[in-house]
């Protein structure tokens, strides 16, 4: 069975967001963490997980994905929130 996640990183001061998807969550924050991607997170060193969720269609997590990239920061900080209050890096526990 595969697996899709849907994945927020920040910085270590929380002031930007960066959304994602992929169907290795692990390799993909370590390819984030050590900068092997050229891009966006690179630039704004975003290598702290602080939201992700698993899915089990690629359909639906790309549906995911689109719909959290479209929303304010507003409604991201309450998604990151209802499941990681603290902010912590994820990470960790994958």
């Amino acid at each position: 069975m595969r697996q899709y996640f849907v994945y927020i990183l920040t910085n270590k001061t929380n002031r930007v967001l960066y959304t994602g998807m992929t169907n290795n969550l692990q390799r993909r924050v370590f390819e984030h963490k050590n900068k092997l991607i050229e891009g966006f997170t690179k630039k704004y060193n975003l290598t702290k997980l602080v939201y992700f969720e698993e899915f089990v269609n690629v359909e639906d997590a790309i549906s995911a994905e689109k719909k959290i990239k479209g929303w304010l920061r507003k409604k991201k900080t309450v998604l990151i929130e209802s499941k990681n209050p603290e902010w912590k890096d994820l990470n960790i526990t994958l």
